[in-house]
């Protein structure tokens, strides 16, 4: 019995991608050339426009740029330094002080900003001389900053949530919503973690001594507020809207760039350069997220129409699967695929080819997609190929070696796991804040 045409479609992708062709191009050659297999050129010509008109179209993906140029803005005008600075000087007395300390402004900036790069690279090169200067474990060092950048996939608002949202036909305030309590659990868990190593093991993670020089408590207090209270109101504003119903996410986005440009105003960092470079730098990624989203929808298209959804429908119920080894079987997949495919490539490729079975066993869509939010995170951790890892050699120096880094993101995996295990036993989690909120069930 012959494969259907959709089976040689992944084999081939991969195969192109391991060669080194960009995730984009990838994704749309492989649709033509299988598109040219099935339809006749005006009819592929026709059905490549729609869905590119489509991904055009769509009003949520608008808020994709906005929320990285918010993003950028903070990075590139000195806001993110200002926030590191006032973070630590709360946290630096208790065990793992500086490791903890960065954990909370991962979780700060990556609600700024959205973007995991971003998050990791602008903590890390703030956080690393500072941890190597007290002699923090390097293995320690590099999990910290590999897993609190990678909270930038499940703290919103996360632009791999604006693309997941459409894609999977779930409305993305649900999923802002949703995202709260894992993302919150999960940094909790970190935290947590650090303190209890550190403590055991004071060596990973000293505790600082007092300053000569150490501020009054009114003194940190007013400090904080300086720091603190405007970029948190922004990054409040933002997501409040969004959880209120008052703003769409595109209308929040915008107001959230705009809120950035007169932060910098408001600390006096704003230049016509700093403008120009994140403009430079918003269009850039942009480009590089859209081309993969467009080019993973002409994939999911073309897929469908080779007879792809039957095959796997086929497939299951020849092995006999039901609902939850079903759903944990996509999840493990997802997992693999994380290995190597960036975030947004595993949502195009596998989210328009699993929902449709998501829906079928009745699952709540909304819990799926902070399953899946987190299963791809975990992967973006996982040696060998390690998206964080990479960012993380890109910005460390060279004490701080890859054994260093693949010894120290191995407890954060475990940790993952373990939320992960609580979203699945406890949908709660995951569902209860929308459904409270937004009405959603």
């Amino acid at each position: 019995m012959s494969l259907p045409l959709a089976a040689w479609m992944f084999p081939v992708l991969m195969f192109l991608i391991f060669m080194g062709f960009p995730v984009g191009f990838a994704l749309m050659g492989t649709a033509f050339v299988f598109g040219i297999m099935i339809y006749p050129p005006d009819a592929l010509a026709y059905l490549l426009t729609t869905k590119v008109a489509d991904a055009a179209g769509s009003q949520v993906l608008a808020a994709v740029p906005l929320f990285i140029f918010m993003g950028t803005m903070m990075e590139r005008s000195g806001i993110a330094e200002r926030l590191f600075e006032v973070i630590h000087m709360w946290t630096r007395r208790l065990p793992g002080g500086l490791a903890v300390g960065t954990v909370l402004m991962c979780v700060v900036f990556a609600a700024a900003s959205g973007v995991i790069g971003a998050t990791e690279s602008v903590v890390g090169l703030l956080a690393i001389p500072v941890m190597l200067k007290y002699a923090y474990d390097k293995g320690l060092i590099s999990g910290t900053i590999c897993a609190g950048g990678s909270l930038g996939t499940i703290i919103p608002p996360s632009i791999v949530v604006v693309i997941l949202g459409p894609v999977a036909d779930v409305d993305v305030g649900s999923l802002f919503v949703g995202m709260l309590f894992p993302g919150l659990i999960l940094a909790g868990l970190y935290m947590l973690y650090i303190l209890v190593l550190c403590t055991i093991k004071p060596r990973y993670g000293p505790r600082l001594a007092p300053e000569d020089d150490e501020l009054s408590l009114l003194q940190k207090i007013v400090i904080s507020v300086q720091a603190l209270l405007p970029p948190v109101f922004l990054i409040a504003a933002v997501l409040g809207t969004i959880i209120a119903g008052w703003a769409t996410p595109t209308e929040a986005a915008a107001m959230g760039a705009a809120g950035s440009i007169v932060l910098t105003l408001v600390y006096r960092t704003f230049t016509f350069a700093v403008l120009s470079q994140a403009f430079i730098k918003t269009i850039v990624i942009t480009a590089m997220i859209l081309m993969i989203l467009l080019g993973g929808t002409m994939f999911a298209g073309i897929f469908v129409s080779a007879g792809g959804m039957t095959m796997i429908q086929d497939a299951l119920q020849g092995i006999g699967l039901t609902a939850w080894p079903t759903l944990l079987l996509i999840l493990f997949l997802a997992f693999l695929a994380g290995f190597v495919l960036e975030l947004v490539s595993i949502i195009l490729i596998f989210i328009p080819i699993v929902m449709p079975l998501i829906k079928q066993f009745g699952f709540n869509e909304i819990w799926f997609c902070i399953l899946f939010l987190i299963v791809i995170q975990t992967s973006y951790l996982t040696p060998p190929m390690a998206p964080a890892i990479f960012y993380l050699r890109g910005i460390s120096p060279p004490e701080i070696t890859l054994r260093n880094m693949y010894r120290g993101v191995i407890p954060f995996i475990g940790l993952q796991f373990i939320a992960l295990g609580l979203v699945i036993a406890f949908p709660a989690l995951a569902i209860w804040l929308p459904d409270q909120l937004l009405g959603f069930n």
